[in-house]
């Protein structure tokens, strides 16, 4: 009987351990799926997604923008104003940047010139200002490669001075999301347009 008495205590012994192995298993499952999931993304705090990424907003008028471009001018002049936008229209303030040297470029398969002075646009925050000032370089260099790209007769016609346009917008944007993350030009205007 002694024999059957110490097998009958061995097996709930037995029984016991293969519970607490089984939960410690669980345990270690479970906590290495949680650890999984807040890894992925899937459980914990989604800031990134929450906050949104950190690019250029569109500012509405009369809306203060906090990366706005310093006022420029000379003592008293503008000092204390702020804007005043009309009614109509758009309904986000437009800022501008001035290329401050003309391009001048030979046209695609012609022995043409076009010489231009251009400016671009943004309804987007005053970052957009400070990039295109900051990579000015590369985008006179991207803005030089597509006017060398331009055909003679596209040089001649509205049509193909707003292809143009839109090619140099495109252009600026590039380079923009290359070296920032976001483009935001919405607009290539011309100051001036000389073909010779």
């Amino acid at each position: 009987m002694s024999k059957a008495k110490a097998e009958g205590e061995a097996k709930p012994k037995s029984g016991k351990m293969k519970l607490i192995i089984g939960a410690v298993v669980l345990l270690a499952a479970g906590a290495g799926g949680a650890y999984g999931a807040v890894a992925a993304g899937l459980l914990g705090p989604h800031t990134e997604e929450e906050e949104g990424p950190n690019e250029p907003e569109l500012v509405r008028k009369g809306e203060e923008d906090p990366y706005a471009p310093a006022a420029e001018g000379g003592e008293g002049e503008g000092e204390g104003t702020s804007p005043v936008y009309g009614e109509g229209g758009n309904e986000y303030r437009t800022l501008y940047y001035i290329f401050e040297e003309g391009f001048t470029s030979n046209l695609k398969d012609s022995a043409g010139l076009v010489q231009v002075s251009l400016a671009a646009s943004t309804h987007r925050d005053g970052r957009v200002i400070q990039w295109l000032a900051m990579h000015d370089l590369a985008i006179r260099s991207a803005i030089l490669v597509e006017l060398a790209n331009t055909p003679e007769d596209d040089v001649y016609s509205v049509e193909g001075k707003e292809r143009l346009a839109e090619r140099l917008k495109d252009a600026v944007n590039r380079v923009l999301e290359e070296n920032e993350g976001f483009g935001g030009v919405d607009e290539v205007l011309f100051r001036s347009f000389l073909v010779q």
